[in-house]
């Protein structure tokens, strides 16, 4: 199976290489590294921050890579739940679109009201992870780093069970559910926006990063046919 893994940072993208089996860095100056995760064919590559560059990359990655699946990997602000938390996504919206009267906060045009990942990767997920700390539930992305009180109060009067916050996720979602290849979206919370100084909790994050988290998706694709 040839596996998609995007992430929208140098930090990420640095993390997750360790979990290749001779991977292939000719084409690091890319940011796109090809390699082999047990039976596995996988490219991880640099998607950049944003829903815009999120997606266009993902696009031009699809049509380069012909991938069968999506993995989107990364760090997000939490809404409720605490740092070094993994949380799996099972529904990603956006928290800044509305397409006008008539239409669905958080919904974009033509798409559902929910992006929904894939049941057989969640299953994996839920019954082969070595993990304690796996929360499940929704990610709202939106183009702006969340980090005040305010704005978060905003995210979850508009989705009250939002587990979490970041800025590719539904974008990533959206083109892989267009291009109809399954997906899966996998966080480490970073932050807690609103509860205290959460520039600083993720500037501390990335001084000692958890490289054990990511590990989770080498669980999945151990587990994955």
């Amino acid at each position: 199976m040839k596996i998609l893994i995007l992430a929208a940072m140098d930090k990420e993208l640095d993390l997750l290489l360790n979990l290749l089996d001779n991977p292939d860095l000719s084409v690091l100056e890319e940011r796109i590294v090809e390699g082999k995760m047990g039976k596995h064919h996988v490219v991880i590559a640099k998607c950049g921050i944003g829903k815009v560059n999120a997606a266009l990359n993902a696009y031009k990655l699809i049509e380069r890579f012909h991938p069968d699946i999506i993995l989107n990997s990364g760090v997000a602000g939490g809404a409720g739940i605490p740092i070094g938390s993994l949380l799996v996504a099972d529904k990603v919206a956006y928290h800044d679109v509305w397409c006008g009267p008539g239409t669905i906060y958080g919904q974009a045009d033509g798409m559902p009201e929910f992006l929904i990942p894939d049941k057989k990767v969640l299953s994996i997920l839920s019954n082969h992870a070595s993990h304690d700390s796996i929360v499940t539930g929704l990610i709202c992305s939106g183009d702006k780093f969340i980090s005040n009180a305010d704005e978060i109060a905003f995210i979850k009067s508009k989705f009250p069970d939002v587990k979490a916050v970041d800025m590719e996720s539904a974008a990533i979602a959206q083109v892989a559910m267009s291009e109809e290849i399954p997906f899966a979206i996998v966080r480490v919370v970073s932050d807690t926006p609103g509860e205290g100084e959460n520039i600083s909790q993720y500037k501390d994050f990335w001084t000692n990063a958890p490289v054990k988290t990511f590990n989770l998706i080498k669980d999945l694709l151990t587990n994955l046919e």
